[in-house]
């Protein structure tokens, strides 16, 4: 499932376990919440500071790298790598709104967090995961139209439309962000304002609240059947349509090169949403919120900083514009 999906579905799963009234006492102003991480081991701390780092590290290089090669490369001026280099963009951005402050929380033995810097966390986790989902399925399209539609394909994805594609994709990612940030910022808070999870994730934050959440709830549901819900329905469409396509073509050669357009965003596609199927099946399996931040793992880190890998192990293009870059800095 996509990130929208997954914070519809977790968020279920918590007002499962706990009423939406709660009683009005025990309010208070909260000026920050507790980040508790995964796990309280202090003997682990130092080895999840040096994981978390590591691939923090291999990530952000990984993804720079791929930014770098697309726009030193004249042979990779084209749309697919156009939207490529973006997608990249947000992955570090994805990356880097969640794991600094847990990095930083391990190396201070901190774990706290202001409720400012809660709610821009919130926005900044919104913004760079709608923006991950919606270019996936601007890059669905482009597969669409370069396999369906050969002949017209540079007519079809010009310049003024890739960077009209991308633009739509940012200002409604930015919409949907502050919506989910300023519905989090209404929320009043209880005295136990402790988060079990490495970030402040939006479902927990509507777990602690005291006040009346339903219509968070509702509206959580709409924007991600609309963030959520339609750009996954894009990708399935445009996939069904371009294996469709793929099965007229008669030689088995033709099959196989065409199917390798579209293979390593295939398998990122699948990585993305089935590790955020993987987070909202675990999260229902176990009753234990901490259980559910370790899976999360898997889509906040783990995808980000495999991404480059996918994209540079399958694709011919970009291993050789990486192969320059690496010749030009011997």
């Amino acid at each position: 499932m996509s990130l929208h999906l997954f914070c519809l579905f977790n968020t279920l799963f918590f007002f499962k376990r706990c009423p939406i009234f709660m009683e009005p006492q025990n309010l208070t102003g909260v000026s920050e919440f507790f980040l508790m991480g995964l796990s309280d081991d202090l003997e682990l701390q130092p080895l999840l500071f040096g994981l978390f780092l590591s691939m923090y590290l291999v990530s952000v290089l990984g993804n720079l790298l791929i930014i770098l090669a697309v726009s030193s490369d004249p042979h990779l001026y084209t749309p697919m790598y156009f939207f490529l280099s973006n997608l990249s963009l947000a992955d570090i951005g994805f990356s880097t709104t969640t794991i600094p402050k847990m990095l930083l929380n391990i190396q201070t033995h901190s774990r706290s967090i202001t409720h400012a810097d809660c709610l821009t966390q919130v926005s900044f986790f919104f913004l760079f995961g709608c923006l991950d989902n919606l270019l996936l399925a601007v890059m669905a399209y482009d597969r669409f139209v370069a396999i369906c539609h050969p002949l017209h394909y540079p007519v079809i994805m010009n310049p003024c439309l890739c960077g009209f594609l991308v633009l739509v994709s940012f200002f409604s990612s930015l919409l949907d962000s502050q919506i989910h940030c300023l519905m989090v910022s209404q929320l009043t808070f209880c005295t136990s304002v402790e988060i079990h999870h490495f970030f402040c994730d939006a479902p927990q934050l509507l777990h602690l609240a005291c006040s009346d959440t339903s219509i968070n709830t509702i509206l959580m549901y709409f924007m991600g059947a609309i963030f959520g819900g339609v750009p996954l329905s894009g990708i399935l469409c445009s996939y069904t349509r371009i294996v469709s396509s793929i099965l007229r073509v008669p030689s088995t050669g033709g099959k196989c090169k065409a199917f390798s357009t579209c293979g390593s965003h295939l398998s990122v596609v699948c990585l993305f949403y089935g590790t955020g199927l993987g987070v909202y099946l675990s999260s229902s399996v176990s009753p234990s919120p901490r259980k559910g931040a370790v899976a999360s793992v898997m889509y906040t880190v783990v995808t980000p900083m495999l991404n480059p890998f996918i994209y540079s192990l399958r694709n011919k293009d970009i291993k050789r514009a990486l192969w320059r870059i690496i010749s030009r800095t011997d």
